[in-house]
């Protein structure tokens, strides 16, 4: 009965086209016999499994499987029945696609995991997926990583070709110069910027099929439509009032937060709303932006929300998106993903408690931030740093 996986497998593997690795991939310890990698829809968790497996196994699924969960397989069988199967027949990496949408997920992987020692799991899910507090706590076994949409330097690899390092930010904020010249070397990034900012993030703009935004907004009705309501306990009745509520976040961003004016406009209780602006944050939709991320104020609500990333600003804004909003939305996006993000009373961020970032335009001054200790304008429209004026794009070289 494993035919039907096996030629799946076989299928999508044929079709795979492997000229370009996410960053991650280098990262993840691919020898751990429990891996998660978690992200949100569309951002390529289907498409690095498959790279993982046809470069370290090939095509072959017999040493290593690739099943998603929601194949018409598991209407009949159960996950350890394809586990024991699978061992049985030699198998020894099982890779499990979407488990989220496979009822209880956890708690049989957690039985494959100590039934068959020999044998490797590696799943993706959901950005929405508490591994943590899921039915069979696997955190103790399970190594998790977590992936993001394409990078600015990413998006020049798998667009342009053009094939660039990874920029640490201690680099950026102390080797601004170097690093930028570095860059510019090799290409004009103000050519690419604009055209990232609203169709680069997700990886299926190379697709081609259908209009990029219509396809972002999608990915936005799937994740309210299906992926709350069943991992996140969101009443399937107020998924009009969530949609409403994004549309009011994505045309007024970066959105002052007045939680008892948007439980109005919404028609919801303070503590719904609350609960709900952390789910959509959860599901990569919205970052939650706090003045002191340790403080107990964060149990109440954000300083400042914006959208989880400029694609997403020009999708679904009713507005025409400002440059300064996109900017901030950008760098926001970039840095949040391997650094702590804090809203700031003077200039506009705070990264990692350390440093104090003004994000403005080529005519910024550093007024705002001329009594901060460690601070810099993260600058657009400008190729090379001139001394604590930085390019904006270049933070879209973190990852």
């Amino acid at each position: 009965m494993m035919q039907q996986l096996q030629s799946q497998h076989l299928r999508l593997l044929g079709h795979l086209n492997m000229p370009f690795e996410r960053s991650l991939m280098a990262t993840i310890n691919w020898n751990d016999r429990l891996i998660a990698v978690r992200g949100a829809r569309g951002v390529g968790k289907t498409t690095m499994l498959l790279q993982h497996i046809k470069k370290t196994y090939g095509t072959s699924p017999t040493t290593a499987l690739y099943a998603s969960l929601d194949h018409l397989y598991f209407t009949r069988h159960s996950l350890l029945d394809l586990a024991e199967e699978f061992h049985q027949r030699g198998g020894k990496c099982l890779c499990l696609d979407e488990v989220h949408k496979y009822e209880g997920w956890s708690r049989e992987i957690k039985n494959i995991y100590d039934g068959f020692p020999e044998l490797q799991i590696i799943f993706t899910g959901s950005s929405l997926l508490n591994i943590l507090n899921a039915e069979a706590d696997l955190s103790r076994r399970c190594v998790s990583y977590d992936l993001q949409g394409l990078s600015f330097r990413e998006y020049l690899m798998i667009k342009e070709n053009i094939s660039l390092p990874v920029i640490t930010l201690d680099n950026i904020l102390n080797h601004p110069l170097e690093v930028s010249e570095k860059v510019v070397t090799v290409c004009k990034p103000l050519q690419y910027f604009s055209q990232y900012l609203e169709e680069g993030y997700y990886p299926f703009f190379m697709e081609q099929q259908i209009d990029y935004l219509t396809q972002v907004q999608r990915v936005v009705n799937m994740i309210l439509e299906i992926e709350l309501p069943q991992l996140g306990n969101v009443d399937i009745a107020n998924v009009r009032k969530l949609k409403s509520l994004l549309s009011v976040v994505s045309s007024g961003v970066p959105f002052a937060v007045d939680i008892s004016k948007m439980a109005q406009t919404a028609e919801l209780n303070r503590n719904t709303i609350v609960n709900y602006l952390a789910h959509l944050g959860r599901a990569k939709l919205i970052n939650l932006l706090y003045s002191d991320s340790v403080n107990l104020k964060r149990m109440q609500k954000p300083d400042k929300i914006y959208m989880e990333n400029c694609n997403l600003l020009y999708a679904l804004s009713l507005t025409q998106v400002e440059a300064g909003t996109a900017r901030e939305t950008y760098f926001v996006n970039q840095l949040s993903y391997q650094h702590t993000v804090e809203y700031a009373k003077q200039g506009d961020f705070v990264i990692d408690r350390k440093y104090t970032i003004e994000v403005g335009g080529a005519s910024k001054d550093g007024k705002q931030i001329a009594s901060a200790e460690n601070a810099f304008i993260a600058a657009d429209n400008i190729e090379y740093a001139l001394g604590n004026k930085i390019p904006l794009w270049l933070f879209g070289f973190l990852y």
